[in-house]
């Protein structure tokens, strides 16, 4: 029987411009990494049960571009963007992330860097968001993240154990 981690995230700010979130999952990296990294399987969980998700495009290589799109409760639109930097499967992806809700939100762009470990089928996920300045990475911080994050990782874990 699985061994959910609901809601265990943590999340602690190692410096001024960064956020770490670390969550362990009862799931093997590689089924974690294609859940996050195929749009079918990202449908099912990033939104958080918090809106409907009208955008997913990954095209997952080194120089390649991602957007999610949802429209939220209330019938606001929220927008995300990037560009993978680095990939290695099932170990690690480096991208940047830009949230379309700013002005000249690519100059903004948090650079996030995931971390995927396993030890006994458990996977221990690590992103590391670095944001170019202490106020982008405090208004990401006040912009509510971490519950919907918390959410989304619940998902995420139900998703990559449905793989199996």
């Amino acid at each position: 029987m699985a061994m959910t981690s609901s809601g265990t995230a943590t999340v602690t700010l190692p410096t001024d411009e960064q956020i770490l979130i670390t969550r362990e999952f009862d799931a093997p990296k590689h089924l974690v990494y294609k859940a996050w990294t195929t749009p079918e399987l990202v449908r099912r969980w990033w939104t958080a049960k918090r809106g409907e998700m009208t955008v997913c495009e990954i095209d997952l290589r080194v120089g390649g571009t991602w957007r999610y799109v949802m429209v939220a409760e209330g019938g606001f639109e929220v927008g995300f963007h990037g560009e993978y930097r680095e990939i290695v499967p099932n170990e690690r992806l480096v991208s940047t992330e830009a949230y379309e809700g700013i002005p000249d939100a690519d100059a903004h762009a948090a650079l996030n860097t995931l971390t995927l470990t396993e030890v006994d089928g458990r996977t221990m996920l690590s992103v590391l968001v670095e944001h170019p300045t202490k106020e982008g990475r405090d208004a990401h911080v006040e912009s509510g993240m971490e519950a919907g994050m918390q959410d989304a990782m619940d998902l995420l874990e139900e998703v990559a154990s449905s793989l199996r």
